[in-house]
């Protein structure tokens, strides 16, 4: 087969055209027999529209369906949208996995944390330490973000080099290494970048990043102006964060207590890597309580208002050991991530009423984030050259945002694709020649499905109306052989008239079955429609809305 025969193609499933849920597929060869890598494998989380769900995962039937032409899985970081789906993915694909060492020790402290997920093993890598996989040879470069140990791949192909930036930023004084590689890109821009997938969360934001020794900085005049105690919560990943807010704890006099089993976890993967060295020992939960208040600072999750976590409980007063009290501050050193907003105002609210002070990055330099601004988006073009620029890991806004940039940059091919697209970057110009399977599959307790598997259609139906279970025994002549049993759960007890929602229900299953002629009575299943869309009208009519309802009609 000669070289012209072959393709490139690039493949995300996720996590372009939205934020989260990153999972991405290179192909090399002829179009019937391409070899694959993956890069990443996130989730994202679900609203309330998804009533029961853990998380969204995207659908991997296409990723299945290449069987062994997928040579190899690579996570560039430890962040829940890009490695979360791992374990459950994994085991359908068992091929090669490539992480770095933090990534491994999250996977594996959290495997033994939940107790019910395969184990994957793990092949770790460090920046500069090449491997191949297939006909693709991969070199993991140091980039900075939120979070210890981020990647981006420079990969080899037989028709151009490529970049996949995972996610970054330019920081010259970060908490907590590496930087950016600037002179591994540049080499790798003058041996020639074919096309770079690029990240870009930040593509409408002007300007640089601010330097996460600033938010220490910021940080530390926030403890130490405060009179009482300080709560600082943060994203549980982001080690450079916690390390800056235990330093600035360190300096000014106070000890660190870390509440939420998330943090804990995280912060045990970092001490085990030496990431910790040089932070006192933190409290425990049940010192806390005899510290002076103008001498702790907790770190806790639950920046994004999950009702679960440790910040939540402690705006409902809900801990046993940990409570804060009036005169107290509580710092959000982060970001509300788009839909969490109204748990998150919710928390905020439950500490107001407590007298407890709230400062957010808008009153104080506390948070920045980990992807790369505008800036800092042309400063990496100017290292990489690359010949396309394929817009990454963003909404619509922030992928268009992106590509116009990349454009006035002197960038012309700036190709637009999203989940599922299937983009030729060689041999010619990137064009978009087909469509693989996408979507959204979802776990749900021990389960993993599709929307209808999952049975989350009918649950959404379940929590706008409720369920009315019927049960009719009929006699040999089809006659009531006992009164029917009706009930409801989820609907009003009383309509406006204060009359039983039950007791009008059951009336409308009397009427159901007395209007059909006895010799019709034969047919069960038209009798149980009958009741059904009867119970339906009823409640309609007193309540306006159309429950589920389930009949069982039984003959003696």
């Amino acid at each position: 087969m000669t070289k012209k025969d072959q393709d490139l193609v690039f493949v995300p499933l996720g996590g372009v055209g939205e934020i989260g849920m990153n999972l991405a597929l290179y192909g090399y060869g002829s179009p019937k027999q391409r070899e694959w890598i993956m890069v990443d494998c996130g989730v994202t989380f679900p609203g309330p529209e998804l009533p029961g769900v853990d998380l969204i995962l995207p659908d991997i039937d296409f990723v299945k369906s290449l069987g062994k032409q997928l040579k190899a899985i690579i996570i560039t970081h430890a962040h829940e949208d890009h490695y979360g789906g791992l374990a459950q993915i994994w085991p359908r694909l068992n091929v090669p996995v490539y992480a770095s060492a933090f990534t491994a020790g999250m996977l594996e402290a959290k495997r033994a944390y939940e107790r019910t997920r395969a184990e994957v093993p793990v092949t770790l890598f460090k920046a500069g330490e090449r491997f191949t996989a297939g006909p693709f040879e991969i070199e993991p470069v140091a980039v900075n973000h939120s979070i210890p140990e981020p990647f981006s791949l420079a990969i080899r192909t037989p028709l151009g080099n490529l970049i996949h930036t995972g996610d970054w930023k330019i920081d010259a004084t970060p908490s907590l290494g590496p930087l950016t590689d600037e002179h591994r890109f540049r080499q790798l821009g003058e041996e020639g970048i074919l096309a770079m997938m690029c990240d870009s969360t930040n593509a409408m934001r002007d300007g640089v990043s601010p330097s996460e020794k600033e938010i220490s900085a910021g940080l530390r005049e926030v403890i130490e102006q405060a009179e009482g105690r300080v709560a600082i919560t943060t994203f549980s990943s982001n080690v450079g964060r916690i390390r800056s807010i235990a330093e600035a704890a360190r300096d000014a006099g106070r000890e660190v207590l870390l509440l939420g089993s998330s943090i804990k976890r995280v912060v045990n993967v970092a001490r085990d890597l030496g990431m910790m060295e040089g932070i006192p020992e933190f409290l425990a939960e049940d010192e806390y309580g005899y510290i002076p208040r103008d001498k702790v600072v907790v770190i806790l999750t639950g920046s994004q208002g999950e009702p679960r976590a440790a910040l939540a409980k402690l705006s409902r007063d809900e801990m046993r050991n940990v409570a804060l009290a009036s005169g107290d501050t509580v710092v959000f050193s982060s970001r509300a991530i788009p839909g969490n907003e109204k748990g998150i105002i919710d928390i905020k609210n439950g500490l107001i009423e407590q007298g407890i002070k709230i400062i957010t990055d808008s009153e104080a330099l506390v948070h920045v984030s980990g992807h790369p601004r505008r800036s800092e988006l042309v400063q990496m073009y100017e290292w990489v050259k690359p010949q396309i620029l394929v817009p990454v890991h963003g909404e619509a806004a922030h992928l268009t945002a992106q590509a116009e940039l990349a454009q006035a940059s002197g960038i012309s091919m700036t190709p637009r694709v999203r989940n599922g697209d299937i983009l030729r970057l060689a041999p010619g110009a990137p064009e978009v020649i087909g469509e693989a399977h996408h979507g959204r599959i979802f776990k749900d307790g021990q389960l993993i499905g599709d929307y209808d598997e999952m049975g989350i259609s009918e649950r959404r139906k379940l929590s706008f109306a409720g369920h009315v279970a019927v049960n009719v025994v009929l006699d040999q002549r089809f006659e009531f052989q006992r009164d029917p049993v009706v009930s409801a759960i989820g609907l009003p007890a009383f309509d406006v008239e204060g009359d039983d929602m039950e007791d009008i229900l059951y009336d409308s299953v009397l009427g159901a079955v007395e209007s059909i002629p006895r010799g019709r009575r034969k047919d069960i299943d038209g009798v149980r429609e009958a009741i059904r869309r009867s119970v339906r009208a009823a409640a309609n009519e007193v309540w306006g809305k159309k429950p589920v309802v389930t009949v069982f009609v039984t003959k003696v």
